[in-house]
């Protein structure tokens, strides 16, 4: 079914592109929500008609989704959601979910804004683009998380938190405080084989005996016998 496209339509066309698409897509879709007409001879018609008047409100629309994008860089929105040890939502979030905080937020936008091929299905940082216009889109970025806390911990890691994941932390931070704690009682034990090993060699010098070395014999002196007379040869 060939269509006049009013707009562009990614992948599709530009403005006044006339393009052959499927009759369930252009009736269920294009033409209900006016993007785009019947490719007939009076629809050409009119479309030269007022392709002026159409070219220039698409200008001032994508100039104000441009101003808007520009204000909406770096947006992050928080969605908290009950999930399992591995993240695993019960549940889901939709894009009717994103549509409501990023309107929560500041910036009034439709479900059918948001592109979302399948519904987010576990926490984590997601990137999601939001079409302002059919020119000018922006990257949103969708925090999942079970917690407040968890999410800031996930903004600032740039990662999903799990539960395991905190396990392991705990783990490692326990592990760590042991090995620290054996390294202390290592350096006592050592400190303390010391003091005791010096208090031992103390100890031993203490007890040893001294030696007396009888004094040498000035010349002439003279040996004395039992008797006190002296001795002669």
């Amino acid at each position: 079914m060939e269509v006049i496209l009013l707009e562009r339509i990614e992948k599709l066309g530009q403005m006044g592109d006339v393009v052959n698409v499927k009759p369930g897509y252009a009736r269920n879709f294009l033409l209900p929500k006016h993007k785009a007409l019947r490719a007939n001879e009076e629809n050409r018609k009119q479309f030269e008609v007022q392709r002026a008047q159409l070219e220039a409100a698409n200008l001032e629309q994508r100039g104000e989704a441009e101003k808007v994008a520009e204000k909406m860089q770096d947006l992050s929105v928080i969605l908290v959601r009950q999930a399992g040890e591995a993240g695993q939502l019960y549940g889901s979030v939709s894009a009717r979910d994103i549509s409501t905080q990023v309107t929560e937020a500041g910036f009034t936008i439709g479900r059918q804004q948001v592109d979302l091929a399948n519904p987010i299905k576990s926490i984590g940082l997601f990137d999601v683009t939001v079409s302002l216009h059919p020119e000018v889109s922006v990257t949103v970025i969708v925090n999942v998380a079970r917690s407040p806390d968890e999410a800031k911990t996930q903004a600032r890691t740039g990662k999903a938190v799990s539960n395991r994941d905190e396990e392991d932390d705990e783990a490692a931070a326990r592990a760590a405080a042991i090995e620290a704690a054996e390294d202390v009682f290592e350096k006592n034990e050592d400190a303390e084989a010391a003091i005791v090993a010096g208090e031992e060699s103390a100890a031993v010098e203490e007890a040893a005996p001294v030696r007396q070395w009888p004094d040498a014999k000035a010349p002439g002196d003279v040996e004395m016998g039992v008797s006190g007379e002296e001795e002669t040869d």
